[in-house]
């Protein structure tokens, strides 16, 4: 079976990743909340650090439940830094936390902000190489600078196109991978 050379098949949480949750269009709020944020995580590690961990997130965030992790504070926070559950930075802790603030504050669901960037339904590209696939796009950027507009914080125009591309807005499984759309 032909996976996307990035895979690490080595690796079984990771190839399970990319083969059953990568590019796969999710909607549902608290899912792409916890994309955004774990993607805002990754930031300056690997994607494999924050996978290992993903579990941890989730125990420590209260389930990725928007409300209840936006009425955390400081104390939450310091508890937060102890947990080796999670990446232990102070100011991706504080986003997280910021960021759940953000969404409820918003005018609209999370899930149409997100995906009006890309019209509504996912788009789907050709790449047969993996070096051929961007880092970031002027939508991505798009989404980064409406994100920052609205109080959202680790969310760059390259960490919106990995949340983009994790959450099956943009499809990049490069042509020859057996998860290719279409």
């Amino acid at each position: 079976m032909q996976r996307c050379a990035w895979v690490p098949l080595a690796d079984p949480l990771y190839v399970a990743y990319h083969d059953e949750k990568w590019g796969v269009p999710e909607r549902d709020e608290s899912a792409l909340f916890e994309l955004l944020n774990l993607e805002g995580a990754q930031a300056g590690l690997s994607w494999s650090t924050i996978l290992h961990k993903r579990e941890g997130y989730r125990a420590a965030f209260a389930g990725w439940d928007i409300e209840a992790v936006a009425r955390f504070g400081e104390r939450d926070v310091e508890l937060l830094l102890g947990d080796a559950g999670i990446v232990r930075h102070r100011g991706k802790i504080e986003a997280v936390i910021g960021n759940a603030r953000a969404t409820l504050a918003l005018d609209v669901p999370l899930g149409e902000l997100l995906w009006s960037f890309v019209g509504g339904e996912p788009r789907v590209n050709i790449f047969r190489t993996v070096a051929e696939i961007p880092s970031q796009t002027p939508e991505s950027a798009a989404m980064s600078k409406e994100l920052k507009r609205r109080g959202f914080r680790f969310t760059g125009p390259t960490t919106c196109y990995d949340f983009m591309q994790a959450a099956g807005l943009v499809d990049d499984h490069t042509v020859d991978c057996f998860r290719r759309a279409g």
